[in-house]
């Protein structure tokens, strides 16, 4: 990094989805008068009567949990995605084309939507699990995409976790979510042409690369880099980097990539998964020591797709999106500039990547 861009404002090019990042360190001195949040109660109970994930309480819908000891996972009574009633009905209205330019464009969409308990402990979360939970978890995680990948009418996975009233958690109990779909989501499909397009060597729109045929993927040959030069990652294990992306958004953005070329979660090894369940005890514990609060953020898993195709191109990774900026109740609002123009930040990847570097791994009292 250059003493220009570290103080100057500059743009930053996300190889992943073909866009750009404006970032404005000077900013990051400038005073706050705008919204503050609620900082977040940290007691919960063990076990809440009132709450539709614990073990043995009923949900919204009169389904009754099992006395359930691990992870828990159930098809989600208010789903976003509904299974086609049969496969000729799904064909005959998978797109309508209106006559006006086809500017008017419609197309039916199937899925699954399930919720997937981490824990019976109404007041853990991934950062508060051992790590064996965790693994439990991933297991999970691995077990549903392995299910779901396999059937005809799946064609894309996507597992998330929303943490935090101020991410649209309606529930504290820790869980996460799958969204399994007919077709491939927008974000993916970003992730998919850009990854495609690098091993190719064809060319993006504004992207200096070279056209000569790059033999490996875009994240493996990103994670090099990252490793080589250090200033943006936080940690490694055996098996995975955490590191905030070189074009990170999000104040605390952070992804965690495999050291091998792995295009699905199912195609984790044992000793991988462990590694994972790591790496995830340890980044969520070190963003929950950044303010000393239970650190909201959205986390998911970016996979490729399960459509019967090898996806060469593809390497599984996990993304971060943390809103806190300043404090465990300031945070970063996404509008004006950045919902009209492109993104922007004002604190650079490396000195976010180097205030969670120094952060301990052991969580707060």
């Amino acid at each position: 990094m250059t003493q220009l861009h570290v103080t100057q404002p500059h743009r930053r090019y996300n190889p992943l989805t073909d866009e750009w990042i404006l970032v404005s360190p000077q900013r990051a001195t400038r005073p706050w008068l705008g919204a503050v949040e609620k900082r977040p109660l940290e007691q919960s109970p063990t076990y809440d009567p009132t709450c539709y994930l614990c073990p043995g309480n009923a949900r919204a819908n009169g389904a009754v949990n099992p006395p359930y000891t691990g992870v828990y996972v159930f098809d989600n009574d208010f789903p976003a995605l509904l299974q086609a009633q049969d496969q000729a009905s799904n064909e005959a209205g998978r797109q309508h084309v209106s006559s006006a330019a086809a500017l008017l464009r419609a197309s039916a969409e199937s899925g699954v939507c399930r919720v997937i308990c981490f824990s019976p402990r109404h007041d853990l979360t991934l950062a508060q699990l051992p790590p064996s939970q965790i693994r439990a978890v991933v297991d999970a995680w691995i077990a549903q995409c392995e299910e779901l990948g396999a059937r005809d009418d799946i064609t894309y996975v996507q597992l998330f976790e929303n943490k935090g009233e101020i991410m649209g958690c309606s529930n504290p109990h820790p869980h996460g979510q799958l969204w399994a779909s007919r077709h491939l989501p927008t974000e993916p499909a970003k992730e998919q042409r850009a990854q495609l397009a690098w091993l190719t060597g064809r060319h993006l729109s504004d992207n200096a690369q070279s056209s000569v045929l790059n033999r490996s993927p875009l994240l493996v040959d990103y994670l090099d880099i990252e490793r080589r030069e250090g200033a943006r990652v936080i940690f490694d294990n055996a098996h995975f980097t955490c590191l905030v992306p070189y074009w990170a958004v999000w104040p605390f953005e952070t992804m965690i990539l495999p050291h091998r070329h792995i295009r699905r979660i199912v195609e984790l090894t044992p000793d991988e998964r462990d590694s994972l369940a790591d790496a995830l005890k340890r980044i969520t514990t070190r963003y929950d020591n950044l303010f000393e609060v239970s650190f909201p953020y959205t986390m998911g898993v970016h996979q490729a797709p399960y459509d019967g195709d090898a996806h060469e191109e593809w390497q599984m990774h996990l993304h971060f999106y943390p809103p806190l900026l300043r404090s465990a109740t300031v945070r970063k609002f996404m509008v004006g500039y950045e919902m009209l123009a492109q993104p922007q930040r004002d604190l650079t990847a490396e000195q976010a990547a180097e205030r969670l570097r120094g952060l301990s791994e052991t969580r707060f009292a």
